[in-house]
């Protein structure tokens, strides 16, 4: 059956929503709430996406790039953020970035990252985020988005696919805000190295400073 005509069942969020402008509020203005640590523990949050995509591979695969400009990439080889249609024929992508991860915001106890601080989601990094760009590949297609504090200012963008699945987060801290602006590799590596043993993490240090 074709997907336009299926109830869509929420799991880790609401489809219906596609912007939750209270909760990216919310998240802002708590900063060292929901990024304790800062840029470090925003990281995590999306490697976590990786871990959990691992799971259902024998060769999760994850790099994290820390770039020059000051801005962090997480990239992955899972299968890509999962895209419906609707009534039009229009592609929409699960609102992972704009919209609260039900599973951590209401469960808030369910998952520690290995920071051992709790976790909440993509929404969190998208929120405290000066901006943000999601690249997917996925089966059916590829596509770039770009959000600013959260908020997305730009559709969908079809980009050529890569003949592979996965996705990159690249992400400009906040400073505005209050965390940390900046992290190490070594840091990363002592977070991350016994973590998820599911998934291979590689790290890139770009920086000339």
């Amino acid at each position: 059956m074709d997907d336009a005509k299926m109830p869509w069942r929420n799991t880790t969020h609401d489809w219906a929503s596609t912007v939750d402008g209270e909760h990216l509020a919310e998240v802002r203005q708590q900063p060292a709430t929901f990024a304790p640590g800062g840029i470090a523990h925003l990281i995590l949050e999306v490697v976590a996406y990786a871990a959990d995509e691992a799971e259902n591979t024998t060769a999760g695969r994850c790099v994290v790039t820390l770039h020059d400009d000051g801005s962090v990439s997480v990239a992955d080889n899972g299968r890509g953020t999962d895209t419906r249609h609707d009534e039009q024929g229009r592609p929409i992508k699960k609102p992972v970035m704009a919209t609260k991860d039900l599973r951590y915001f209401d469960f808030p106890d369910a998952q520690q990252l290995p920071d051992t601080h709790p976790r909440r989601g993509m929404s969190v990094v998208a929120a405290l985020s000066e901006w943000l760009v999601h690249t997917n590949h996925c089966r059916d297609g590829a596509w770039t988005q770009r959000y600013e504090h959260g908020i997305p200012v730009t559709d969908l963008i079809p980009v050529p696919h890569a003949g592979t699945t996965g996705t990159t987060v690249r992400l400009l801290l906040d400073a505005a805000l209050g965390t940390s602006a900046t992290v190490s590799a070594p840091e990363l590596v002592q977070l991350t190295h016994t973590a998820w043993p599911h998934l291979t993490i590689e790290l890139a240090d770009e920086r000339t400073t």
